[in-house]
């Protein structure tokens, strides 16, 4: 990222500290979480949000919770862990980085548990350098997959974002605007249109946020205009993120972005999502078997912090949806770009081939 130094997240002696993702953009401030618990509560309250950075958080919160554990022994650092993890793994359902980045963890503390002369804190040294590895690997990721991106950005693209799958998102570099940005340090002369996702406003809030920083042309679009400017011509492609992506190429992403593909495809637009294989789940067959969270009302009844529902009225509020492999022209990963049959190119990924 050019522009003033920021970053989403970070490990301190004093606790894991966040970028409020909830106050951007009138304000820039970072909070310093002492306690799994408190980690817990800003996953859950979108203090940070997006996939990879809910992964690489949680690996952090086990490293805390192994800093802060009055354990004597490994059994007890053990009982520690396990309830870090469980309260860690109930923050949100949908983002399978996060568990990805739970089992991470626990296999490097039995590993750790088993070497010869073990102690709570050698254990919890390599809990730490694991999770700093996870954060590193993660922008590693974003790069590797934004630069296999390239050949899918043709010059003076003007591209069609969704939500927010950029630095925030992720411990850095972004993999939605990971293949903007790599697009754009390329030369190759791309604009951006961000959906201003509501209910929660990640895309007018955060990558419109993001863009301006690096000095990436960007223009905010509310949700029901995407159909009006691809009918018009005006969008050449579509790339998105991920929450987490099942066996047959199925997405799960914010809500809105299955809206997004259907469009695309009426209108010849390729829709491309962009994600590191951490966000494959292989374990899931298809996208009616990822759950889908349900977030509460005051989200949706309230705008800028005042009503605009009648107090008696309920409302719906899934936090995401899923786009059928069916309407995805490919899946970018660190690994490469994968094409149809998901099945197969999606297995290839995770092999590392």
């Amino acid at each position: 990222m050019s522009g003033d130094a920021w970053f989403t997240l970070d490990w301190s002696d004093e606790g894991v500290v966040l970028l409020d993702q909830r106050i951007l953009p009138e304000e820039e401030k970072y909070l310093t979480l002492a306690t799994v618990e408190d980690v817990a509560q800003a996953i859950e309250t979108m203090v940070v949000r997006g996939a990879p950075a809910i992964g690489c958080t949680a690996a952090l919160g086990v490293a805390r919770a192994a800093r802060v554990s009055g354990a004597s022994d490994l059994a007890g650092l053990h009982a520690d862990l396990e309830a870090a993890r469980a309260r860690l793994a109930r923050t949100r359902p949908t983002a399978v980085n996060l568990f990805w980045a739970l089992g991470r963890m626990a296999e490097v503390e039995a590993e750790a548990a088993s070497e010869p002369g073990a102690t709570v804190a050698s254990v919890g040294e390599a809990l730490l350098a694991e999770a700093r590895a996870i954060v590193a690997a993660d922008v590693e990721a974003c790069r590797a997959l934004g630069a296999a991106a390239l050949p899918l950005v043709p010059e003076g693209s003007r591209i069609l974002t969704h939500c927010n799958a950029g630095a925030l998102a992720t411990a850095g570099y972004g993999t939605a605007l990971g293949v903007v940005r790599a697009a754009h340090d390329a030369g190759r002369g791309i604009t951006v249109l961000a959906d201003e996702t509501r209910p929660f406003l990640q895309g007018a809030r955060l990558t419109a946020w993001e863009l301006d920083r690096d000095d990436i042309p960007v223009t905010v679009i509310t949700d029901n205009m995407a159909g009006h400017l691809m009918r018009k011509g005006e969008i050449d492609l579509v790339v998105v993120g991920a929450d987490r992506i099942a066996a047959n190429g199925d997405v799960a992403n914010k809500i809105g972005t299955y809206s997004v593909a259907v469009l695309a495809r009426e209108h010849d637009i390729p829709f491309y999502v962009a994600a590191p294989t951490s966000t494959i789940d292989a374990d899931t067959p298809d996208g009616d078997a990822i759950p889908i969270e349900e977030r509460g009302r005051e989200e949706v009844a309230d705008f800028g912090g005042r009503p605009v529902l009648p107090s008696g009225v309920p409302v719906r509020h899934p936090a995401f949806d899923v786009t059928p492999a069916a309407l995805v022209a490919a899946i970018v990963t660190e690994r490469g770009v994968a094409r149809a049959p998901y099945t197969e190119s999606l297995a290839e990924q995770l092999r590392g081939a």
